[in-house]
């Protein structure tokens, strides 16, 4: 399914463009952008964060809208007429043309301002071979734990700074006659995603980086050492039907969506809920979820540390831009999208995210939970995006349905393995 959309705005915005967008030029301004996204969900982006540059410069963006955008932008390279600039899902999805030099290094950036305002951890993200090729405006951060804060002082209990002390809180939960987490695994033809992000997150905390970065490619086996571990691991807490809101049945029929709520029941039926930030919306639709005030009534803690070695890293999704162009007023729109200005428009716009630049002032977003999401993303010690999600078609499919599976048989576990890893053998092969 595609879509092109000519995309000129003039809605009188006025923000501060980026010192290049001076360099852009309203005659024969036309910059092309090669997106997956579609809908209202994105149009944020359009009329928020790009609108500024369009006011400002008069150039007009053609927008074209695809879900198939590697074979798009494959068949667009290879006829010689590449967007000017494409929203990828990572720089392994476009290897081939890093590799031919198709892609154009952002080298007329600021690498000052740009290494202060993103600091090591986006640097090295956009970066390949030590030059840096996309930018990163918006993320989300999956790697937090939600809770109640009136209902964990009513019973005594507090944020746990480790695995270790969240397995024991757990413990002590069950003891007091409660179920320590609710987890919702049921998302109709995506059911298990949930508990993939569950895996995820544990083994950057269990495995060095590269590690991680070695499964999504299939480099290291499902089977090995670093995955299997992930996976035992998540059954500590996911393998116990004591621990489990509606244990194992419950914690499968669930729509991940309401899996949420039993935290603010009274009393509540769990007291914990690993999900993205995105899940302060489902809050609200929660029963008395529009009372419910963010930061008092709800709120979270990072994902605590396992192996101090590998401290607390950041998993989530952000938008990876890169540029297949080195015209001026593509780049002036390139260096326009990393200033703290452009997100501010999304924000204002109904958008959601949080700012990768760390110049973005915290009093912009839109509630205390959101700022402290944007708090935490400057901390963490790395980030990597979700691996199911950048694994192929089948692979990832494979994963959900295992991740089902474990929850009902974790002694089934080496099994489980074996068919995703025979699934991957046959997958990267292709």
């Amino acid at each position: 399914m595609r879509k092109i959309l000519v995309f000129v705005l003039m809605l009188g915005l006025v923000l501060s463009i980026a010192p290049n967008a001076a360099l852009a030029q309203a005659d024969e301004c036309v910059i092309s952008f090669l997106t997956v996204w579609s809908g209202e969900a994105e149009l944020p982006f359009w009329e928020g964060m790009v609108a500024p540059f369009v006011e400002e410069t008069g150039c007009t963006i053609e927008v074209e809208s695809t879900r198939d955008l590697v074979p798009v932008l494959t068949t667009r390279v290879e006829a010689g007429n590449p967007p000017d600039i494409a929203g990828v899902p990572s720089f392994g999805a476009i290897a081939t043309f890093l590799e031919e030099g198709d892609v154009a290094p952002l080298d007329f950036l600021d690498v000052d301002r740009m290494n202060e305002q993103f600091g090591e951890v986006w640097m090295d993200l956009g970066s390949v071979d030590g030059t840096l090729y996309g930018i990163f405006p918006r993320a989300s951060l999956k790697s937090l734990v939600w809770y109640s804060p009136p209902a964990f002082e009513a019973a005594g209990y507090t944020v746990p700074e480790t695995w270790d002390d969240m397995l024991a809180l757990c413990q002590q939960i069950y003891d007091d006659g409660a179920a320590c987490f609710s987890i919702g695994l049921e998302a109709q033809a995506a059911s298990g995603w949930p508990a993939t992000d569950w895996v995820e997150d544990i083994m950057l905390r269990t495995a060095p980086l590269e590690a991680y970065d070695a499964w999504i490619d299939h480099e290291i086996e499902w089977t090995g050492e670093e995955v299997t571990r992930a996976w035992e691991t998540f059954g500590e807490i996911a393998g116990n039907e004591d621990f489990l809101f509606g244990g194992a049945a419950g914690t499968v029929a669930t729509p991940f969506g309401e899996s949420v709520c039993p935290l603010f029941t009274d009393p509540p039926g769990a007291y914990l809920h690993r999900q993205a930030d995105f899940i302060q919306s489902f809050i609200a639709d929660c029963p008395g979820g529009e009372a419910l005030v963010p930061g008092e009534d709800f709120d979270f803690f990072l994902f605590p540390s396992i192996n101090e070695e590998f401290g607390t890293p950041g998993l989530g999704g952000a938008d990876l831009f890169v540029l297949f162009s080195d015209d001026p007023n593509v780049q002036a729109l390139a260096d326009f999208l990393t200033q703290p200005e452009a997100l501010q428009g999304w924000l204002d716009a109904g958008g959601s995210g949080i700012a990768t630049n760390n110049q973005f002032p915290l009093d912009s977003y839109p509630d205390p939970v959101s700022r402290r999401a944007a708090e935490l993303l400057q901390q963490v010690d790395s980030f990597r995006f979700d691996a199911s999600d950048l694994m192929p078609g089948d692979v990832n499919q494979a994963f959900w349905t295992g991740s089902l599976d474990f929850i009902q048989n974790p002694g089934s576990l080496a099994d489980i393995l074996a068919n995703i890893e025979a699934i991957a053998d046959e997958a990267y092969a292709e």
